[in-house]
């Protein structure tokens, strides 16, 4: 088990032993208060070169990333028990122990919950996909997302034969596409639209729901939480997104050692909702 020092303020918690294989998640996490502790390069390089230990180690399944310089998504696959658990774990108090040891600083470096919304695999993956591309032109960083580095776009676009963090295979698969060729073209283009577009806007949807898709999809989801769902709106947002809504900060992962596993608040969404696999 991984124990950061208490400078690090992060500690690993319980791995949890409940999951859905093949639900892809969502995932953000924000720098401690939103301070901009992943400006420089090298700690966003950092970053990445734990996730890349993270796939190494646990066999993380990644479809999609960004480092932001004061937050990161990650569009990734639940593919074994505890290994999306483990593998934030690592990547965030490793991340954390080094800058802090670094700048001799002391506090903490990320907040202390990070979100994670469930994303239907039809359509609402590809502009989950889409979405996580274009952070960095939202924020008026760059015009394109092949101009930021530290972004999965690049690696779509032109997958390396080694230290690969996608998986480009398993991610063509979910979007429907058996040629290679095709799926990099297609990639390609709902980018270019979306920028043509001006879709700058920020959807909440992917950072702030229990879950998006279908109404079956976010049906289903509501269905498993069970009393903990009582009351949970489910909101249609266009003629086929529908998002199961949350109280604020209801779904995230807390790493204070002395929550354990989760907080009160989100420990439905990985003990309740989960309890049962899905096929």
């Amino acid at each position: 088990m991984f124990l950061p020092p208490k400078n690090g303020h992060l500690r690993m918690a319980r791995a949890n032993r409940h999951h859905i294989p093949g639900q892809v998640w969502h995932i953000t996490h924000r720098c401690h208060k939103k301070e901009f502790l992943l400006k420089f390069a090298r700690d966003r390089r950092r970053w990445l070169s734990w996730l890349f230990e993270a796939k190494k180690r646990f066999g993380l399944r990644v479809l999609n990333y960004v480092a932001t310089s004061n937050h990161i998504h990650l569009l990734v696959v639940d593919s074994a028990p505890n290994v999306i658990a483990k593998s934030l774990q690592l990547i965030a108090g490793r991340t954390a122990q080094e800058f802090n040891q670094r700048k001799q600083r002391q506090g903490a470096f990320w907040e202390d919950r990070y979100h994670a919304t469930a994303v239907e695999r039809n359509d609402h993956l590809i502009r989950c996909l889409v979405y996580i591309d274009l952070n960095m032109v939202r924020a008026g960083v760059v015009t394109h997302p092949s101009g930021w580095e530290m972004s999965g776009y690049n690696e779509i676009q032109n997958p390396p034969e080694r230290y690969s963090l996608i998986d480009v295979p398993y991610l063509r698969k979910l979007c429907g596409f058996s040629n290679p060729e095709h799926f990099t073209e297609q990639h390609r283009q709902w980018v270019h639209e979306a920028v043509a577009r001006g879709k700058k806007q920020r959807e909440t949807c992917w950072t702030e729901s229990i879950a998006v898709g279908g109404i079956g999809f976010v049906d289903e989801i509501k269905a498993r939480l069970g009393v903990k769902g009582v009351g949970r709106r489910v909101e249609q947002q266009q003629a086929d997104r529908f998002v199961l809504k949350e109280e604020s900060g209801a779904y995230s992962v807390d790493f204070e050692p002395q929550n354990g596993c989760l907080s009160p608040n989100n420990t439905y969404v990985w003990d309740v909702l989960f309890e049962d696999s899905i096929g």
